[in-house]
Formats: C-alpha cells, structure tokens, sequence
C-alpha cells in the first residue's frame, strides 16, 4: 500500500491541512484502502497542536484538525513514505541532503501537481494570509488528486533500499 508523507516546516499548518485534505480525496475517491496519508515537519517538535488559524482554515473546509499532533520526521518515517511531497525547495534540499535514501520520491507539491517548481509558503514567515495558503493548498489538492496518486503509486513499486 503506498504511503504519502506530506511536509512543511513546523508540521502545524501546511502540511496538516495537505494531509487532511489529500485523506478527504482519497475517500471520496473510494481509495482508502489503497494509500495512506501522513504528515511531518522539517523543524518541529513532538506533540504541538495545529495552529489555530490552520484549524480555522480548515473547518472553512470541513476539515477537523483538532486532533493533530506536530511530529518531526525521522529516518524512520521517511523509510515508511513511497512519497514525500514538500512545500518548500528548501525543504526538498534539507531532506535530500539528511537522509539521501529518499531523495527520489521527495517532489515540491507544486512540482507533483503542476509540472513546475515553486513554494508555497508559510503564513508565519511571509506576507500571504492563511486563508490563501489554505485555499491554494486544498484547491492544489483537488485539482491535482489523480497526478499525485499515480506518482504514490508508481514510487511504490520501488525495491526495499534500506
């Protein structure tokens, strides 16, 4: 079964609402037993909740991020992930570099969706609301479900490299 790590840098507001609207996907595409969904942070600790503007944003979506938990990634968890999907080039770059086993399944979200590179960003570092982060996330997401499952899919069928 492929598994899809999603990643930002905190683990409290891209990544989980990516997670979550990306599981909402593959539900409604009837693909639940097929893949798993997860999410992590380059920069983060064990445990800390959503931000309260992620889970704001989300429930504008029907997304429950109250129960989220903030969790770094680790050896471990990336040796889980079929697929990693960033929102960063630097986070791309940070990981390859770490942990080099992953280097080919780790794409830019945009990257996985859109055929072309570029971040989306973090609402506690730059000058885009939350909302449009957000919306650009779940819309992201919607748009680009059969390309980013087809690309689970075919990284799956890698040999076991650890």
């Amino acid at each position: 079964m492929p598994s899809i790590l999603f990643v930002c840098t905190a683990n409290r507001f891209r990544s989980p609402i990516a997670a979550i609207s990306f599981a909402r996907e593959v539900v409604r595409h009837d693909d639940d037993h097929l893949i798993q969904i997860s999410s992590a942070g380059t920069w983060t600790v064990i445990g800390q909740p959503a931000t309260t503007e992620a889970i704001q944003e989300a429930n504008k979506y029907r997304l429950n991020l109250s129960l989220h938990k903030s969790r770094p990634i680790t050896r471990e968890i990336l040796s889980q992930a079929d697929l990693v999907l960033v929102m960063e080039s630097n986070h791309k770059e940070a990981i390859s570099h770490e942990f080099p086993f992953i280097a080919d399944r780790i794409f830019l979200l945009s990257e996985a969706v859109n055929g072309s590179t570029y971040d989306i960003p973090d609402p506690y570092a730059s000058d885009e609301s939350p909302k449009a982060i957000a919306h650009e996330i779940v819309t992201m997401l919607d748009r680009g479900y059969d390309q980013i499952f087809k690309l689970a899919l075919a990284k799956s069928h890698r040999s076991e490299e650890l």
